[in-house]
């Protein structure tokens, strides 16, 4: 997932303006910050690989109980936001469990899922 959101460069920052290794909104940060007890935190510290990775973990496990450890749609959500995702589902677009990637409406998301599939089974091989 970091290859493909920041390429391991924990300075990147998003056209959109996520930071990090794990490319995390300031916004969703702060959230996140809240909901892990955390609530000094600042947004640079998005930049710090240990914040980015444990607050991208904890936000990738939420997303996993939100959407029933559905990977497709955890990473939809990630990169496109969970209230599309919701909203993809409510209007049928997708369908919780028959999920196929090339019926994500976004074809940015689309891209991003097929990439971090790609390059985890890629990991996969390299360290078996």
């Amino acid at each position: 997932m970091i290859k493909a959101e920041s390429n391991f460069d924990r300075r990147a920052v998003s056209e959109r303006g996520a930071r990090g290794l794990m490319q995390i909104m300031p916004e969703t940060g702060s959230w996140i910050a809240l909901q892990m007890g955390s609530p000094a935190f600042k947004p640079d510290q998005l930049f710090e690989p240990e914040t980015s990775i444990v607050f991208g973990a904890w936000y990738l496990a939420d997303l996993g109980r939100e959407f029933d450890q559905d990977i497709v749609l955890i990473l939809a959500a990630y990169n496109g936001g969970p209230g599309n995702v919701k909203e993809w589902i409510s209007s049928n677009k997708l369908t919780r469990g028959k999920v196929t990637i090339e019926k994500i409406p976004f074809p940015e998301t689309r891209n991003y899922v097929r990439k971090v599939l790609f390059y985890h089974q890629i990991y996969s091989y390299l360290y078996k």
